[in-house]
């Protein structure tokens, strides 16, 4: 009866105080919203980092041969000048993998660049688009699906033959509704037959991914994208995720091995994995994850504060309700009790409305951005469990105060 009795005044008062009580409760409703706002963003962000990177842009289970890392702040001066040094990559190094290497993988090389411009043959030019050169076995390790047409073959990519798969926007930019597949587009003044366009990909932080243009590596693209022979990396893809670190080993004893490397010497290239290169990502969404709701805790202590504040108020307001309540035998235990409940059910509701609210913006993000931002269970507990120990905390000081009143000078007050 006494915690009901507590939730119904806690009620009474929001219901016929409602201004002062939507002042009272703001801090709450405002921390706990941005709580479950921004972890839900955070979230949703690092799986669609995770999930883009892995599957559209690097490739799933892959394992990346290059001279430098995409991504590396923690490796040592000698380690990067070692990298300095190092040898470019070339097809010969390509061959000696794919003769070398004893797991079941798919293998090629690639090198792109951004900033490239297309031509038609009808004059229309499509500008900043990628250009990468690379094997035919790109596509399957990049998951690249193609929609019209086709992609072009390992014969074609082996003897340079000049053709271009187009992403669907360059295909559009340039053609129109046209269908493109069978007509000319010149890069670099030099015309490639298209033989396929691109499944839509979509964008990655903003940046399309459909604004590309794939030709094999050994056709006349490579003047344009590095040194006669050379390739920026090598891709090898598992087809089992649990071979993935054992080809990466292998690749390491195979490239050394070539480049004569003695044991003390350090690596002059780099094997890197996928979930290597998201190490770099890891930092920064751990920080995100334990400074931005540290930050977003500061207006639940505010309101925490308010709380109090209203509290130590209402008990100065209902000294002699509480001098009647000690005289007919209320103990110091259920004054105490009865003021927490009704501190905590305050901040309760404020919470209540703050993961409501959090949970709407939440969708709307999602509606209107790329992020899959959803709402964990988890958070919406979180928010929940924040606002009863915001009740609590901030219910404390006034309910002992109320506790330690005399009941002869509580029925005196005026």
């Amino acid at each position: 009866m006494q915690f009901l009795e507590g939730i119904r005044l806690a009620w009474d008062q929001i219901r016929t105080q409602k201004l002062k009580s939507f002042f009272t409760l703001l801090g709450v409703i405002v921390g706990v919203m941005f709580l479950v706002v921004v972890v839900s963003i955070v979230e949703g962000m690092d799986r669609y980092i995770r999930d883009t990177l892995t599957d559209k842009v690097m490739g799933v289970n892959t394992v990346r041969v290059g001279r430098y890392p995409r991504e590396d702040v923690s490796s040592s001066p000698e380690q990067w000048r070692a990298w300095s040094r190092s040898p470019w990559l070339t097809f010969d190094d390509l061959e000696h993998l794919r003769r070398e290497i004893t797991f079941p993988v798919r293998i090629a090389a690639q090198s792109d660049r951004g900033g490239g411009e297309l031509e038609s043959e009808l004059g229309i030019k499509a500008e900043n688009v990628e250009i990468v050169g690379a094997s035919a076995e790109i596509f399957e390790i990049r998951n690249w699906n193609v929609d019209r047409g086709r992609a072009f073959t390992r014969q074609e990519a082996e003897q340079g033959i000049p053709v271009v798969v187009l992403g669907v926007s360059t295909a559009e930019v340039l053609f129109g509704s046209v269908d493109p597949v069978g007509k000319t587009v010149r890069i670099r003044g030099f015309p490639y037959r298209v033989v396929g366009v691109l499944e839509e990909q979509g964008s990655f932080l903003f940046i399309s991914l459909d604004n590309l243009a794939v030709a094999p590596a050994k056709s006349p693209i490579r003047r344009h994208l590095t040194r006669p022979g050379v390739v920026e990396e090598i891709i090898l893809k598992a087809g089992n995720p649990n071979l993935v670190i054992p080809i990466q080993r292998e690749t390491v004893e195979i490239m050394r091995k070539r480049r004569q490397l003695r044991p003390a010497e350090l690596d002059n290239f780099v094997a890197e994995t996928t979930e290597a290169t998201l190490s770099f990502w890891d930092n920064i969404s751990r920080i995100l994850f334990l400074a931005l709701p540290g930050l977003v805790g500061i207006s639940l202590v505010v309101g925490g504060i308010v709380i109090m504040n209203i509290m130590l108020v209402s008990v100065m307001e209902r000294t002699r309700e509480i001098g009647v309540r000690k005289a007919i035998g209320a103990r110091r235990g259920d004054i105490l009790v009865q003021v927490i409940i009704e501190s905590t059910t305050l901040s309760g509701v404020g919470a209540v409305i703050g993961v409501g609210v959090g949970v709407g913006m939440t969708v709307l993000v999602g509606a209107v951005s790329p992020l899959p931002a959803a709402v964990a269970p988890r958070w919406i507990a979180l928010g929940m469990a924040l606002g009863v120990v915001v009740g609590v905390a901030s219910g404390v000081y006034p309910a002992s105060r109320a506790a330690r009143l005399d009941p002869v000078d509580a029925l005196r007050y005026e």
